[in-house]
């Protein structure tokens, strides 16, 4: 039994002839005599009452066959006005993962331009450390995640969305404020408080420094950022964080800025097929991403000072500030 029979038949009923249901379904007279002949063959009994000529009266089991070819019709065609709409955007959910610092500074940008071109599509976000991101990316949880890293893993890729630099931050009276360089012997005196330590982006920050022996300071660990920005600008120690992150504090003089190294901010996605919704959010996201961070460059203030380690020009290019 096909799909297209059943569909003859539903014409041959409701236009209550052979020609009328051919020229409804696009196809020739014989075909749909046929086609009728082979559901009553299947089914083993006649689904016309055909005592009267050009009647076309439904027997008992006809009743039956013609509800159910109905009921199936009308799910085939709403099956492909959801694929339609899928495809064209116009419905659809984006489950999407990201860090927190994305999450509140960078997320919402992106969001409101995706949702601008696409209103219909519902965005699911989950926030979450970067090695959690990438299981439930992997695991098929998330459609897409914002990390500050690419992936090692075979199976996902990544799409680079902008440059941003990673900062050190301290209270606007904290000596290094006043400063155009920072010694990374004197940063590492300091009490630290920093994010998340098991990101990419921390790794590599706390090896420069083991690299010059002048191992960091940590005094408190895995905060989160609007703590850290607290806890700096009450002088509880100094902080590392975006410098997306603090461009407000920056311009009212709440937290002072150091330059330290370009941090680079990836789209996440499995090599697998992706829906149309998370193709267009990526295209979206890195057409907009350059454009925030040359905006926020060219309006924001500029950092206060820089870490270098004094006298070892190979050793500067490593930490101050790399824009890739």
């Amino acid at each position: 039994m096909e799909l297209m029979q059943l569909e003859m038949f539903v014409a041959m009923v409701e236009e209550r002839s052979v020609r009328g249901a051919a020229e409804r379904v696009f196809r020739t007279q014989p075909a749909v005599s046929i086609a009728v002949r082979k559901l009553e063959e299947e089914v083993s009994a006649p689904l016309f009452d055909r005592s009267k000529r050009f009647e076309y009266r439904l027997t008992a089991v006809g009743e039956a066959l013609y509800g159910y070819a109905t009921r199936l019709i009308t799910l085939r065609n709403e099956a492909l006005r959801a694929v339609r709409d899928l495809s064209q955007l116009r419905m659809g959910r984006l489950r999407l993962g990201a860090t927190e610092s994305t999450s509140i500074y960078l997320l919402p940008l992106l969001a409101e331009a995706f949702l601008k071109r696409y209103p219909e599509i519902q965005i699911e976000l989950r926030c979450g450390s970067s090695v959690q991101l990438v299981t439930e990316l992997r695991d098929r949880q998330l459609d897409l995640a914002l990390l500050s890293f690419k992936p090692a893993e075979r199976d996902l890729e990544s799409e680079l969305i902008m440059r941003d630099e990673l900062v050190l931050i301290t209270n606007p009276k904290h000596p290094f404020a006043q400063r155009g360089s920072v010694d990374i012997v004197e940063v590492a005196e300091q009490p630290a408080i920093v994010m998340d330590v098991s990101s990419a982006w921390h790794k590599r920050m706390m090896d420069t420094f083991v690299q010059f022996k002048a191992p960091l300071r940590l005094t408190v660990e895995n905060a989160p950022i609007e703590t850290i920005k607290k806890m700096v600008a009450m002088g509880l120690g100094i902080g590392f964080v975006p410098l997306m992150c603090v461009r407000e504090e920056q311009s009212r003089r709440e937290l002072a800025v150091v330059a330290i190294e370009g941090l680079q901010l990836y789209m996440v996605r499995r090599r697998s097929v992706q829906s149309h919704a998370a193709k267009a959010f990526v295209q979206v996201a890195v057409s907009l991403g350059e454009t925030v961070l040359s905006n926020s460059r060219l309006n924001g203030p500029k950092p206060a000072s820089s870490i270098s380690p004094i006298g070892d020009k190979n050793r500067r290019i490593s930490l101050v500030n790399r824009r890739a």
